[in-house]
């Protein structure tokens, strides 16, 4: 068994209203930075899980998004798995 750093990136589906993006992309048209089309605001969760391969320990932190780290009707999850002392990409 090895350990593994996995990133778990949560944004709300497209299509979907994003209140967090829509004020964070009004606050940065009045400070100028017009070229942004559109913001959304998401999360990331970091989690060191202990796995036989990078792939069990995607596919595990991926069972918990669906039942915990994030909201099936609203969210899409990506999950990225490194082997421990590597930044999870």
């Amino acid at each position: 068994m090895s350990r593994f750093t996995v990133e778990v990136l949560v944004t709300p589906r497209p299509g979907l209203l994003d209140p967090q993006g829509k004020a964070i992309h009004h606050a940065l048209s009045s400070l100028g930075y017009d070229a942004v089309d559109e913001v959304r605001v998401g999360k990331a969760i970091y989690l060191e899980v202990t796995a036989a391969s990078p792939e069990a320990a995607r596919e595990r932190v991926e069972e918990m998004c669906r039942k915990l780290l994030a909201n099936p009707v609203t969210e899409d999850f990506r999950v990225t798995a490194s082997e421990n002392g590597g930044a999870a990409r």
